[in-house]
């Protein structure tokens, strides 16, 4: 006589690998929105940092300039965030007297539900995409 065989059964393994699926089903967006909003981080960051620089301008200059990357300008090193999540786009009105910065998902950010970063010369914040909850 034989004894029992050690083992799983199919059904134990077939419930196993639902619970697994599940599991994945549930934690991978979630993962991914906290990366999303983690690398938005960087993005703000680049506004913030480009506001004040144009600012600084103003204040010597008494106009705010389109020219982010020439030393006549704000002399930036390069038009992407630190991390390499966004790029930077302005536009200064005519009289330059007003600016608006607006911060682009690059790379991995592109499926970011919150779209372009934006701020102006008044320090408003905004964001172009489908995001309702508050978090962008």
């Amino acid at each position: 006589m034989h004894g029992r065989k050690r083992g799983f059964t199919l059904i134990e393994l077939v419930i196993t690998i639902a619970i697994v699926a599940i599991l994945a089903a549930i934690a991978i967006p979630s993962y991914q929105n906290s990366m999303f909003r983690a690398r938005r981080a960087d993005g703000r960051e680049m506004l913030q940092r480009v506001a004040s620089a144009e600012e600084r301008f103003y204040t010597n200059r008494n106009v705010y300039t389109a020219d982010l990357t020439t030393a006549a300008g704000l002399n930036l090193i390069t038009t992407n965030s630190e991390a390499g999540h966004y790029t930077l786009a302005i536009v200064v009105d005519a009289t330059g007297q007003t600016f608006t910065l607006t911060a682009t998902p690059a790379g991995d950010q592109v499926g970011d539900r919150c779209g372009n970063l934006t701020v102006n010369n008044v320090g408003a914040r905004g964001f172009s995409g489908s995001e309702t909850n508050g978090s962008c």
